[in-house]
């Protein structure tokens, strides 16, 4: 079974990498552990080059520093699993494509991610979007308030 756990260092995420362990204790799992940073595009015209390696480079920086907390959790009960940093202008996007190109057989995600609960009446949540369009599965978890 191949689970997509996608992290972005929530409270909410970082419990969907604790159930993706209770499946791993269970079964034979292969578990991804994705970010995607944010890419913005054309926000180079408006900074300097070096400007736009600088911010590039700490978006990076952040999304590796959650993606190895993620790994920890698992690591710390004896489960490996792979990460993919990956950098897009659409998080649910990328999310579900990675889930098709690898035939994923199961999404877990946190219900909300950073943005909270006032983002997703702006621009919808990316939990909701990938539930509605994910290939397979999707385990939406949620933590108290």
């Amino acid at each position: 079974m191949k689970i997509l756990v996608p992290v972005d260092g929530s409270q909410n995420s970082m419990e969907a990498v604790k159930v993706a362990l209770k499946y791993a204790k269970a079964t034979t799992t292969d578990i991804y552990l994705m970010t995607v940073t944010p890419f913005i595009p054309g926000l180079d015209l408006e900074i300097s080059a070096s400007a736009m390696d600088t911010l590039n480079e700490s978006m990076k920086g952040r999304g590796e520093e959650v993606l190895a907390k993620a790994q920890g959790i698992l690591k710390a009960k004896g489960v490996s699993a792979k990460t993919i940093l990956s950098s897009s202008i659409s998080a649910p996007d990328e999310i579900i494509s990675f889930a098709e190109k690898d035939k994923v057989d199961l999404i877990i995600i946190g219900s909300r991610g950073l943005g909270g609960a006032a983002t997703r009446f702006i621009m919808g949540s990316v939990a909701s979007k990938v539930v509605s369009h994910a290939p397979c599965n999707v385990y939406v978890v949620k933590t108290a308030d």
